[in-house]
């Protein structure tokens, strides 16, 4: 079963595939700059003590953002 979720939603070693960024901002465009584009795999790798930033792990980088910029992307969990 697939259900959708944002990447701030993610636990620590959870995978999802993004299914759309909010690119209404500077973050999201950044964000898609970075790779977080529709269909690319996106894996939470940790998650700092205070819960800001997230770290993710995708295209074979890491990549970390904060917990509102993680929100505006709709990913697809299985």
């Amino acid at each position: 079963m697939t259900t959708t979720a944002r990447l701030s939603d993610l636990t620590v070693g959870q995978s999802a595939r993004v299914v759309a960024v909010d690119a209404t901002g500077d973050a999201g465009v950044r964000a898609m700059e970075m790779g977080l584009i529709p269909g690319t795999e996106v894996t939470l790798v940790a998650v700092a003590p205070l819960g800001d930033p997230l770290v993710f792990e995708l295209r074979g980088y890491r990549l970390s953002l904060r917990k509102a910029e993680a929100a505006g992307v709709e990913v697809s969990v299985s």
